[in-house]
């Protein structure tokens, strides 16, 4: 098997844990994904993406509790069964761990943040790279 082939496995299993982050995924199902025992898909993952694929679902429900918590008016238990997450304590050390705040704290930083742009000329923000251009 070449390099390129094991690459498109690794990615194929990495689009699949971007699908079904918000469902409990175990190892197993995610080395099938990409036709690899369970053990040598770990060493191969770690090794194309710096960090196991365990860590890459976990930044990846991060992200979309994140998302969630700034968008949506979801309490923070919803957001945390929304993600993925079996257990809210679980949920609230590894946010606080990945992102430095509780997930009420950057709820409420995330909408202080949108309140002060809103009082912001759209051009200032566009000009200093904080929105994009439309």
């Amino acid at each position: 098997m070449t390099a390129p082939d094991v690459y498109r496995r690794l990615c194929r299993a990495r689009d699949f844990i971007d699908h079904c982050y918000d469902h409990p995924l175990s190892l197993d199902q995610m080395s099938s994904e990409a036709c690899f025992s369970r053990y040598h898909f770990l060493r191969l993952f770690r090794q194309a993406f710096d960090k196991t694929p365990h860590q890459y679902l976990i930044e990846r429900r991060i992200e979309k509790a994140k998302e969630l918590l700034s968008s949506d008016n979801l309490r923070v238990t919803d957001v945390c069964f929304e993600v993925g997450f079996q257990s809210l304590g679980s949920f609230s050390s590894l946010f606080h761990k990945y992102v430095g705040h509780a997930p009420v704290a950057y709820r409420e930083k995330a909408r202080a943040t949108r309140s002060a742009k809103g009082q912001v000329p759209g051009c200032f923000l566009v000009m200093y790279g904080l929105e994009p251009a439309i």
